[in-house]
C-alpha cells in the first residue's frame, strides 16, 4: 500500500467523534475506548507500519470538513453522494437501518405517530438525516443537535420528543437512558464506507483490499460485536 498517500505526515490521522460506535465510544464494563472507525483506523496504521493519532470531533460533519483540508486522512462515515463530493469513499463496509429513538417519557410507539403538530424530532448538526428529515415531516420540526452528548440531556430535559439517526447509535443512547426505546421500524438504511481526502487515488485499491479483507476475514464481525454494533444489516461489499 502507497503509505505515502495514505499516511503523508508519517502516522495515520483518524478523525472521530464521541458517543456513536460506528466511531469511538467507552465500553461500559471495561473503560476501554473502542469504535469501528476507531478500531479500523489502528488496524490499518499498524498494516500500514505507521502510528495511529487520533483527532476528536463533535461530529461527522466537522470531520469530514477537516479531511476535505487535508488534516484527517482516515474515517468511516455515511457514504452519501454530498459527502463524496468533498471525500473519497471505498465500497460499502456495512449498512445501518436509520431509526427513531422515544425518551422513556414519550408515548411514542411508532414511526407513524411522529408527524404531529408539537413533535420536536433531533437530529445531529451537519448529518444526513438533517439534510433528509425536513422533507418527510409536514408537521413535525427537526431541531439539529451539536453531538450526541447534547442530543441525551435535550431528550431528557424535555427539548426533544425522538432522536433519529442510525440505530447502532440509538441503542448506544438508550443504554445510557432508562426507559428509552429504540423504535421498531427504520426509515431506510445509512450505507457506511472508509473515507480519504480526495487526490490519493493512486492508494485507494489498497483500501478497497482492505474492506475486502476485514470483511472476509470476520475481523469485521469481530469488531462489531467489540463495539457493540446493533442495527448492522449487511456486512458484505457493494
Amino acid at each position: 500500500m502507497d503509505k505515502e498517500q495514505l499516511a503523508p505526515r508519517g502516522r495515520l490521522r483518524v478523525g472521530v467523534f464521541a458517543g456513536s460506535p460506528l466511531s469511538m465510544v467507552v465500553d461500559r464494563r471495561s473503560g476501554e475506548t473502542c469504535g469501528l472507525c476507531y478500531d479500523l483506523g489502528a488496524e490499518f496504521a499498524e498494516r500500514l507500519g505507521v502510528p495511529v493519532e487520533y483527532l476528536t470531533f463533535q461530529n461527522i460533519a466537522e470531520v469530514i470538513r477537516a479531511m476535505k483540508a487535508a488534516e484527517v486522512d482516515f474515517t468511516v462515515g455515511n457514504a452519501t453522494p454530498v459527502r463524496a463530493a468533498d471525500v473519497d469513499f471505498t465500497q460499502t463496509l456495512i449498512s445501518l437501518e436509520l431509526g427513531y429513538l422515544a425518551p422513556a417519557r414519550s408515548s411514542l410507539t411508532a414511526a407513524s405517530e411522529i408527524d404531529r403538530t408539537g413533535i420536536r424530532i433531533g437530529v445531529t448538526k451537519g448529518s444526513t438525516s438533517e439534510r433528509t428529515l425536513p422533507a418527510k415531516f409536514k408537521q413535525a420540526r427537526v431541531v439539529p443537535a451539536e453531538n450526541v452528548r447534547t442530543a441525551i440531556e435535550m431528550l431528557n430535559d424535555g427539548a426533544l420528543d425522538v432522536y433519529a439517526t442510525n440505530k447502532p447509535t440509538l441503542f448506544d443512547m438508550s443504554d445510557s437512558m432508562p426507559g428509552a426505546r429504540v423504535l421498531a421500524e427504520n426509515w431506510g438504511l445509512e450505507h457506511v464506507a472508509i473515507a480519504i481526502p480526495k487526490g490519493r487515488e493512486a492508494a485507494m485499491a489498497g483500501l478497497r483490499d482492505f474492506v475486502t479483507d476485514v470483511q472476509s476475514s470476520g475481523l469485521l464481525d469481530r469488531l462489531e460485536k467489540r463495539v457493540g454494533l446493533r442495527g448492522a444489516v449487511t456486512a458484505g461489499s457493494s
